[in-house]
């Protein structure tokens, strides 16, 4: 008898012990009598024992039959408390949550979320991993990568929580010596801080026209590090083009100033990309809706007056 229909087979016979006598046990479950006594007869024949004594008028349990039934619900009631165990460990969020994301995202918005995420969800602890390199998400056992840019198809489940808007910035220390661009063929005669990172290096693209204008820039500093570049950029050193969730905030406290905003190129989404899994966890279904209410329908590192 394989597991299932053993376990029809014990639901027959708990249920036949509880009301004695195979109709009413029929009746109740929605089966025939015939099958009733074809799963009570297999249970016998599996376990090589006789648990009910039938006769034409009524039906008992053997000594064999008593002592099953009493170690049979003791084992059905663990597997029901299991059952609850399990069901609450899904809903309720615990455990580690093991996120993996961009440097400057992370260390910008991502560690302010998982301080206000703590102080809801206290069960939860934290594994942040900050790298720009591109995770085997189930073979290193994350939990949550944020992802910034279009994805590639896979059997992985993405939400986008925001866009990633690329913008030229720079300090009004640096406008006033040199003047602002009014195109990007401008930025040809200005001091442009280059990211390393991005290939091909000191390509910056904008859009003119509706079509994808790429320009080569130069400068005399460069990092890969685009954080040291906005430090450079707020110090006066020269303009760069960086996204809004690293410079939106210095955008909104006037240490940066917005340029060349109608030439912006499309904005990147930035997207929280987790496992597909039938029976998603709740650490990892409320973080990723905890971002997703934080950053919509506009993320707050946009909130700034120059792009008015």
């Amino acid at each position: 008898m394989d597991k299932t229909n053993k376990l029809n087979s014990i639901e027959v016979f708990l249920k036949v012990a509880k009301v004695n006598s195979f109709s009413e046990a029929a009746n109740q479950l929605g089966l025939s009598k015939a099958m009733v006594s074809k799963h009570i007869s297999r249970l016998e024949n599996t376990l090589g024992v006789r648990l009910l004594n039938r006769t034409t008028r009524q039906i008992s349990l053997t000594e064999a039959g008593m002592s099953y039934r009493v170690r049979i619900r003791e084992i059905m009631n663990d597997m029901a408390e299991t059952e609850l165990a399990i069901a609450q460990l899904s809903s309720e969020p615990r455990g580690t949550l093991r996120i993996m994301a961009p440097t400057s995202f992370g260390s910008f918005h991502l560690a302010r979320a998982i301080a206000d995420y703590r102080k809801i969800y206290t069960n939860v602890g934290i594994e942040i991993i900050l790298t720009e390199r591109e995770p085997d998400i189930i073979e290193e056992g994350l939990d949550i990568v944020i992802r910034i840019g279009i994805l590639e198809d896979s059997s992985l489940v993405a939400r986008k929580i925001a866009d990633a808007r690329m913008v030229v910035c720079a300090s009004a220390e640096y406008l006033q010596e040199y003047g602002a661009p009014v195109t990007p063929d401008d930025l040809l005669e200005h001091n442009c801080l280059i990211y390393s990172g991005r290939q091909p290096m000191g390509e910056w693209r904008f859009t003119v026209n509706g079509k994808i204008k790429k320009l080569r820039v130069k400068g005399n500093v460069r990092s890969n590090v685009g954080d040291a570049l906005r430090i450079a950029a707020i110090q006066g050193c020269g303009l760069v083009q960086l996204p809004t969730y690293m410079t939106g905030l210095d955008i909104k406290s006037r240490r940066l100033s917005a340029l060349l905003q109608d030439f912006e190129p499309a904005a990147r989404p930035v997207h929280a990309i987790y496992p597909h899994r039938r029976h998603l966890s709740a650490k990892v279904r409320t973080f990723v809706e905890f971002l997703y209410e934080r950053y919509q329908p506009e993320p707050y590192w946009e909130r700034w007056t120059d792009k008015d």
